[in-house]
């Protein structure tokens, strides 16, 4: 009894402590829906928002996207921007319970399959493909595959960081790669490159997120939702400083980054997302990431289904194990800001 009346206050303690942090700390990298948290950083605008809740956010740009998953995976970010597959991949499956606090986006072509000397998904077979593998760049390879009956043993996938894709592509004459803006952009404009599939063909599918730790703050949740619709505005608005600074962020002009932009549905308003949140897509689109996951044995050797980590909607249905809910849809902090 002593025991476990000790333990109790020292899990207490733990929760309180947790309580009372004030200094919190966001991963971000680069892809066109996801600058804004560069230049909210930048602007001041985050230092704002946490300041109206009384906190202090530290936000830092990884250049390497899935290494800032593994970072905050093992606890050196509070929040991180990350879509629904890798969040349900890598936190989740490690144990680490989130909250999709913002849907900012889906990709509407921001991803795709650029490749040379080929005009079709059929002159892929038996073609290297560098990809960030096992991201939703191997998704959207694996739905294009499905789409003219061949699969990724009809190719030959290549392991690369996101951060030399456009790179390699670009000196290979026979260059085939799945990425996502800006690299794809880059990729895209190099000599004799063709898209021949992006996420416009699987709308909804790829969402992007910023997650947190679901235990965390709830005022780092509310600043963050804060900042991200304000500087929304300013793009909407095409404010002249914003858009210089994520065109540049983005390497390119503000051109290039509006092109970016128009392949990125964005949901503009806390409105627009919670329609989308609080509807049936979310939860569809869950359930195809979760088959592909667990057959291309993201869940680790030990799952034994595709109910092996529980998937929690904001309507408080979930997908899978309900005693091992690790990622989270939550409306909340977005229907909050509605009337803000």
């Amino acid at each position: 009894m002593k025991k476990l009346f000790l333990t109790f206050l020292l899990v207490a303690g733990m929760s309180v402590s947790a309580q009372a942090k004030d200094a919190f700390s966001v991963a971000w990298s680069h892809y066109a829906g996801w600058e804004p948290w560069g230049y909210a950083d930048h602007a001041g605008i985050i230092d704002k928002w946490a300041k109206k809740e009384g906190i202090e956010i530290d936000v830092t740009l990884v250049n390497d996207y899935i290494e800032s998953i593994n970072l905050y995976t093992a606890g050196q970010f509070d929040a991180c921007t990350m879509t629904n597959m890798d969040a349900l991949t890598i936190p989740a499956v490690g144990g680490v319970d989130s909250e999709a606090v913002i849907v900012g986006d889906y990709s509407n072509g921001n991803d795709g399959i650029v490749v040379k000397k080929a005009q079709t998904l059929q002159e892929l077979r038996d073609r290297k493909i560098n990809l960030v593998e096992l991201s939703v760049s191997h998704y959207l390879l694996a739905r294009a595959l499905d789409t003219v009956g061949m699969s990724e043993r009809d190719v030959k996938l290549v392991n690369t960081s996101d951060a030399d894709i456009a790179a390699l592509f670009t000196n290979d004459p026979d260059g085939a790669a799945v990425t996502w803006n800006p690299p794809l952009m880059e990729a895209r404009d190099a000599p004799g490159a063709k898209v021949i599939f992006d996420s416009s063909e699987i709308p909804g599918e790829i969402l992007d997120l910023m997650v947190v730790k679901t235990e965390a703050d709830p005022r780092l949740k509310r600043a963050l939702v804060g900042a991200w619709y304000e500087v929304l505005d300013l793009i909407k608005a095409e404010d002249p400083q914003a858009m210089a600074w994520l065109a540049a962020s983005s390497g390119t002009d503000v051109a290039g980054y509006k092109a970016q932009l128009a392949t990125t549905a964005l949901f503009w308003t806390p409105r627009e997302a919670v329609e989308f949140v609080t509807g049936p897509q979310p939860r569809n689109v869950m359930n195809k990431v979760r088959a592909f996951s667990f057959e291309k044995g993201l869940f680790g050797a030990t799952a034994s289904s595709p109910d092996f980590v529980g998937i929690a909607f904001d309507d408080g249905s979930t997908l899978g194990s309900k005693r091992n809910v690790k990622m989270r849809f939550t409306s909340k902090y977005m229907a909050e800001a509605i009337n803000k």
